[in-house]
């Protein structure tokens, strides 16, 4: 199945997130399918954007979003 769900990019302390499609068996930041969006919560506002169109695409053919996806984008 495949998952929409943040993998962890940048140095210690200070995180930054891709939003990603991947397989649901693969581990965090392992390969992905497709970038589709980044989220930042350090910077002051926190930054988050992401592809509605790629979203509701990946919606569409059955792939699942994570709890912080679905919080973030509250769909």
């Amino acid at each position: 199945m495949t998952v929409i769900r943040l993998t962890r990019m940048g140095r210690n302390k200070k995180p930054f997130y891709r939003i990603v499609v991947t397989d649901s068996r693969k581990r965090r930041d392992s390969g992905w399918i497709e970038s589709i969006g980044y989220y930042n919560p350090v910077s002051t506002p926190k930054e988050f954007k992401i592809d509605e169109e790629r979203l509701n695409y990946w919606l569409g053919v059955g792939a699942q979003m994570s709890d912080k996806i679905k919080k973030l984008t509250k769909k």
